[in-house]
C-alpha cells in the first residue's frame, strides 16, 4: 500500500467540526465513510485508481489548515496527487469564501443565529462526484429512505470498488463507466425497480460522456438543461444536484420540503410557501444556495 500526505489550505473561516457533524448526521451519506474524533476517512477514485483518504484539521477557524493522507495500491503520479488534492478540496468546499455570505446575513436578524451556530461551516458536497448525487436523486424520488439507501448500497457493493486500509474496508460508489456496459436486466438485479434502473442507466450514459469541470463552470441554465435531459431528473433533482453535487450556490433547490420547513421555523412563519423561499433567497445573490443549506443544516 502506497501513501502520500500533505496539507490543504481552506479559506477562513473554516471549522471542520461542523463538517464532521454534518457527515455523521446526514442519512444518505451514512456508512460511506468512517468518522472518529476529529478526522474522516473515505474511499474515492483517482482517475482509474481507487484510493482512501483521511483528513483532519490542524489549524484554527481563522488560520485553517487541513492535513490529509491518501492510500492507494499503486503509486500515484504527481498529476494524480494533484487531482486527489483538488477532489478532496472540492468535496469539503475548502475554497469557498464565506465572508460575503456572512456580511449579507448581518442584515437578516432572524437568520444570523444560524450563522453563529454554524460559523466556519463550508458545505460538504453530497459526494466527490455529481454522478453519485444524481443517482441518489433518482433513487430517492417517491421512495422510502430505507429502500433508497438499500438500492444505493447494492449498487456500490455490486459495481463499486473497495480498498482495505488499517483493517477497515472502504467502498466507493461506481463510476458511470462501470454501469454503461451492463444490460438493463443486469443493472436491475441490483436496483430491483425497472423504472429506476432505466433512469440510472440514462444518468450513467450521460455522465460518461461529460467532463465534470464543465458541469461545475458552465452557465447555470446550460448545466440545468443538460441535467433535465437525463431520464428521471426533473426540476427539483437538477437544482439539488447543482447545489449539493456541483457546488453551484446561485440558486435554491426548487420545492425542497426540508428547506421550506426550516425556513418556517427560523423565520417563525408557518404560512411561508416555496415561492416565498425562492423570493427570500434573492437577498443572498450568488450565496442563495448557501443560505438554503445553512437553513437545512442549522435550522
Amino acid at each position: 500500500m502506497h501513501t502520500i500526505s500533505g496539507t490543504l489550505q481552506a479559506v477562513p473561516p473554516f471549522d471542520f467540526t461542523h463538517a464532521l457533524r454534518f457527515i455523521g448526521q446526514f442519512r444518505p451519506m451514512m456508512g460511506q465513510q468512517n468518522v472518529e474524533r476529529a478526522r474522516m476517512t473515505k474511499a474515492f477514485y483517482i482517475g482509474d485508481k481507487t484510493g482512501v483518504f483521511t483528513v483532519e484539521s490542524t489549524g484554527t477557524a481563522d488560520q485553517p489548515e487541513v492535513r490529509y493522507t491518501v492510500w492507494s495500491e499503486s503509486k500515484l503520479t504527481a498529476d494524480e496527487q494533484a487531482q486527489a488534492e483538488a477532489d478532496i478540496s472540492f468535496f469539503l468546499s475548502l475554497d469557498n469564501d464565506l465572508r460575503p455570505f456572512y456580511a449579507l446575513a448581518e442584515t437578516d436578524p432572524q437568520f444570523m443565529p444560524i450563522v453563529e451556530k454554524l460559523y466556519g461551516y463550508h458545505q460538504v458536497k453530497f459526494s466527490l462526484t455529481a454522478f453519485e448525487n444524481a443517482c441518489w436523486a433518482i433513487l430517492s424520488q417517491r421512495n422510502q429512505m430505507s429502500i433508497s439507501l438499500a438500492m444505493k448500497a447494492r449498487l456500490a457493493e455490486d459495481y463499486g470498488d473497495k480498498l482495505t486500509v488499517e483493517g477497515i474496508s472502504y467502498r466507493v460508489f461506481p463510476q458511470p463507466t462501470h454501469l454503461t456496459g451492463l444490460s438493463l436486466d443486469e443493472l436491475n438485479s441490483s436496483i430491483h425497480n425497472t423504472r429506476k434502473t432505466e433512469c440510472i442507466m440514462s444518468a450513467a450514459n450521460a455522465f460518461a460522456t461529460i467532463d465534470e469541470s464543465w458541469l461545475r463552470n458552465a452557465p447555470y441554465e446550460q448545466v440545468k438543461s443538460w441535467l433535465l435531459d437525463i431520464k428521471g431528473i426533473g426540476a427539483w433533482s437538477a437544482t439539488f444536484v447543482l447545489l449539493r453535487g456541483l457546488g453551484r450556490t446561485e440558486r435554491v433547490p426548487l420545492d425542497e420540503k426540508a428547506i421550506l420547513a426550516a425556513a418556517q421555523r427560523v423565520y417563525g412563519r408557518d404560512d411561508l410557501t416555496h415561492a416565498d423561499v425562492q423570493r427570500m433567497s434573492k437577498h443572498y445573490g450568488e450565496y442563495a444556495g448557501y443560505w438554503a443549506h445553512y437553513l437545512r443544516v442549522g435550522g
